[in-house]
């Protein structure tokens, strides 16, 4: 079963163009995880004929890359041999792009499709800031011998797929800090490539201010740090030069996802 998951925070306007983006994959299963929404995401949801999972709401913000880890699960327990997750803002002209997703898990054996949002033209015109972030990304895709296969793909950044192995083998809290997912399946020898591009400017998501674009760089910078810790073997710190990347990693919701996970004796995911 191809499942889709949907983590949507406040993101009305662009809910109906990312459904028909998987309608027309199509998928067998969406699964909407609701993040403290307040503008009306949920009765979009709803009124949904596409949306075969009741939602998962959340009165209370869960944080950046949680919904992701909560809809995982839900997904392997209703049976999806590929889950492929996009984000509720994410309604530009993607759908082609993740049905490569797709067909590289379901037919070409991959764990962990991404998507490569720089192409040469996109990477023309990143900002310092942008380009700081690439260049982290890579180092640790460099350090998991992954840069030949991906790049500066992560799974932190656009629609990706993964296999029901890939989820039988990560720990559900570790879904939620993504660039640790990609470093532990690199070590567990899962086939990890990219699977589609899509320059992030046809992502569909909305222009966010300065502070949010920094703070979000910040979480995945410090995701990246804490990857290459683990790798490593040292402790999961997110400081690099003196500086310690936060971002919006203290309002991650562990606590919420530790909560609502299911058990799952004998599949080796603790």
């Amino acid at each position: 079963m191809l499942t889709a998951v949907i983590p949507v925070k406040n993101e009305a306007p662009s809910l109906k163009g990312v459904i028909k983006n998987l309608q027309a994959v199509p998928v067998d299963l969406i699964i909407p995880v609701l993040n403290g929404c307040t503008d009306g995401s949920e009765e979009i949801i709803r009124t949904l004929p596409a949306t075969l999972e009741d939602p998962l709401v959340f009165t209370e913000p869960l944080g950046i890359d949680v919904p992701r880890a909560l809809g995982a699960a839900r997904a392997w327990e209703r049976g999806a041999e590929t889950v492929l997750f996009v984000d509720g803002d994410m309604d530009g002209p993607i759908s082609s792009a993740l049905k490569q997703l797709v067909v590289a898990v379901k037919k070409q054996g991959v764990d962990l499709a991404l998507t490569n949002c720089y192409p040469p033209e996109e990477l023309a015109r990143v900002s310092d800031l942008a380009g700081y972030l690439l260049s982290v990304r890579l180092n640790l895709n460099r350090a998991l011998g992954l840069a030949g296969a991906i790049g500066t793909a992560s799974p932190s950044h656009g629609p990706h797929a993964v296999s029901r192995r890939f989820l039988a083998s990560i720990p559900w809290r570790e879904l939620a800090v993504p660039p640790v997912a990609l470093a532990m399946a690199a070590k567990k020898g899962l086939k990890i490539r990219v699977g589609a591009t899509i320059p992030h400017s046809q992502l569909g998501s909305p222009f966010r201010d300065a502070v949010h674009a920094r703070r979000i760089a910040e979480t995945i910078i410090g995701d990246c740090l804490e990857a290459l810790n683990l790798i490593r073997g040292l402790p999961r710190q997110r400081s690099l030069n003196g500086n310690v990347y936060l971002g919006y990693h203290p309002e991650r919701r562990f606590d919420l996802l530790a909560a609502h996970i299911p058990s799952r004796r004998g599949t080796g995911n603790r």
